[in-house]
């Protein structure tokens, strides 16, 4: 007879087991829970580091808080792969991040264990507070708990979202946990600040004054426990820490990879706490898995791995990634030009400009998490004559919404906006999808708007970007490797507002705006082998849109159809507009746009969510056949096309 290595999760169905053990129980439980982690993540790839960062944290608060009664949320939600095993969900965590599976990051829809779902960080606080709020108005809810990270603590709305509730004076409960690593290193003021309440930790004999177990004392003792405190952390001329100045109960900084700490200082604090309480927890991002602990990024996203030697099992890429072509690009452009700087919101790796910071270091500034920030930030760099490129993920850049439009298109500045995962991507879904910058850009007076249909496309539009003076560009690109193109030795700079004919036809015009276009361009071999004769175009531009090219496309064919990776409103809706505006909707042509359809669309591979979306090349050949053929009807596909 076999023994279970993971007997106490083998008791687990949900967390009101946890409840029923005791503290040596539940500390053998994390190590049972971390093992599952590593094992489903091999499986599935993921968001590993950040999550074996928190199991000891899930565990403690699940076996104190009363959930689903009382809301735990996750900041940004990558890190919930111990809190999915525990439950309910430990059965299905190896679909984790796979088409019809569970999602990598909290979901409402999954369970209810997930009150509100996330994938961008700094939404924790203010959430927790409105489920306080909630609670306090009669709503069926009880205590609110925010974990969020010393990365994600770093964004304004984090700050706002605390001074707000300090403000409110409401039981409140967040949990910081600081692992001092982020997806990069974190940057500025907050990491610092943290680091030094890290680096100051007391003396044992004051453990147990700085731990923050004053909370439970009676008074005078307490002051005297505070002071004490103040003295450990270096602050002595206010009343406590930042925190406390926002209205926070502080109680930290405590180990969270110890049970011995953590169960108390949650039970105390549970037990006690009249308004919000911040409670401080160091944690070892990666912790227990020693390839995590000692890579530079702490296997905060991986692929499918090997457990023993914690090998990955990468495919070598045919072709070069956009975002390295992109990064490789603006690097040549800045060694010829001193004046381009770079900027990135807490994602150097993700979005190229590491290269640029390798060879430039103080040409590249990451502002952290505050996109908001970095696009003013880089609108005053513009005004002050330099060339910044702000590198931001379509999803992220939505954050920054107000500021492209009140600081950079209203002022009319040069800012060059490199947009990454543009599109579909894949295994993080529909809240890292790049579906809406095309039209929330496109709609700005000023903005020039350009999508690069393959790498060297990429290479000429950032040669673009850097010439262009007159006012804001953005280029956007998707992610993953390119087509395989040759890429030429230098970028060159394209007309603005000008676009390219691949090949002529007579029938139907396909308009492709993007990285589509080689999908379009296997949809025309498919019409042509039924004998439909195609264009095939790629735009460049959906603002400024090729006048010239769009009227002669619509003068010259039955059909024209505009492909697009985008969502209504976008690049297709724009063509429309202009050829309403002419007349050209006037006399018998047949216009349709192909776009993402409205709705999110889950996680799969990139060609499942495509599919899904109606966009692969057999949805195009049979929409073109549908309006060339003369009763409607579509042409099957020739056996075996």
């Amino acid at each position: 007879m076999t023994h279970s290595t993971t007997p106490n999760l083998d008791r687990v169905a949900g967390p009101a087991d946890l409840r029923t053990m005791d503290d040596r129980t539940l500390a053998a439980l994390a190590d049972e829970v971390r093992s599952e982690v590593i094992s489903a993540v091999s499986q599935t790839g993921g968001h590993l580091g950040s999550s074996l960062g928190v199991v000891e944290l899930a565990v403690a608060i699940h076996a104190v808080f009363n959930t689903p009664m009382d809301k735990l949320i996750w900041d940004v939600g990558h890190q919930c792969y111990p809190h999915k095993i525990l439950t309910g969900r430990r059965d299905r965590m190896t679909t984790l991040r796979q088409k019809d599976g569970l999602s990598g990051f909290t979901k409402r829809s999954e369970s209810e264990y997930d009150p509100f779902g996330a994938a961008h960080s700094s939404t924790s606080i203010s959430a927790a507070l409105g489920f306080a709020v909630g609670r306090d108005m009669g709503r069926p809810t009880g205590d609110a708990i925010a974990v969020i990270g010393d990365g994600s603590i770093s964004a304004g709305m984090a700050y706002e979202a605390m001074n707000n509730a300090g403000h409110e004076g409401r039981r409140l409960f967040v949990i910081l946990n600081d692992n001092e690593m982020s997806i990069a290193p974190p940057v500025g003021a907050m990491s610092s600040y943290l680091s030094r309440l890290y680096a100051n930790e007391p003396l044992a004999k004051m453990k147990s004054l700085a731990e923050g177990f004053e909370a439970a004392l009676p008074e005078p003792m307490r002051e005297s426990a505070k002071r004490a405190r103040q003295l450990v952390t270096g602050n002595l001329t206010a009343s406590g820490t930042l925190f406390e100045e926002l209205g926070f109960e502080y109680i930290g900084p405590i180990n969270g990879h110890d049970m011995g700490q953590l169960l108390p200082v949650l039970r105390a604090a549970r037990a006690r706490a009249t308004g919000p309480v911040l409670i401080h927890c160091c944690t070892v991002k990666g912790k227990g898995y020693s390839h995590a602990e000692n890579s530079a990024d702490k296997y905060h996203g991986v692929a499918k791995f090997d457990v023993v030697s914690g090998t990955q099992a990468k495919s070598k890429p045919n072709a070069p990634s956009y975002t390295k072509v992109f990064g490789d690009t603006l690097t040549e452009e800045a060694a010829r030009d001193p004046n381009i700087v770079g900027i990135t919101a807490a994602m150097p790796g993700g979005t190229g400009i590491d290269i640029l910071a390798d060879r430039f270091p103080s040409r590249v500034f990451d502002v952290g998490i505050a996109e908001q920030h970095a696009v003013t930030f880089a609108a005053g760099l513009a005004a002050s004559g330099l060339k910044p490129f702000c590198a931001i993920y379509s999803t992220f850049l939505q954050r920054g919404y107000d500021q492209v439009v009140h600081d950079v298109a209203l002022q009319n500045l040069p800012v060059r906006f490199a947009i990454d995962r543009a599109g579909l991507v894949g295994a993080d879904g529909a809240t890292h999808a790049g579906a809406f910058d095309v039209g929330y850009l496109s709609a700005l007076p000023n903005m020039t708007v350009m999508a690069a249909a393959d790498e060297a496309e990429l290479k000429h539009m950032v040669a673009t970007a850097v010439a262009h003076e007159s006012g804001p560009i953005a280029f956007r690109y998707p992610r993953g490797s390119g087509t395989g193109v040759e890429l030429p030795e230098r970028g060159e700079v394209l007309e603005i507002g000008k676009g390219r004919i691949l090949q002529h036809g007579s029938d139907v015009a396909l308009l492709s705006f993007g990285a589509h276009l080689s999908e379009v361009e296997a949809a025309a071999r498919l019409l042509e082998a039924e004998g439909v004769s195609v264009t095939v175009a790629d735009a460049r531009f959906a603002k400024p849109l090729d006048i010239d090219l769009i009227m002669k496309l619509a003068a010259t064919h039955k059909a024209l159809i505009t492909v697009e990776q985008g969502a209504r409103g976008g690049f297709g809706a724009m063509v429309l507009h202009e050829l309403s505006d002419r007349g050209a909707l006037d006399h018998g042509l047949k216009m349709r746009t192909m776009t993402l359809p409205d709705r999110f669309i889950d996680q799969a591979s990139p060609d499942d969510m495509y599919a899904d979306a109606g966009l692969t090349r057999f949805d195009i050949f049979k929409l073109a056949v549908s309006l060339t053929s003369s009763d409607g009807k579509v042409v099957p596909l020739t056996k075996g096309a």
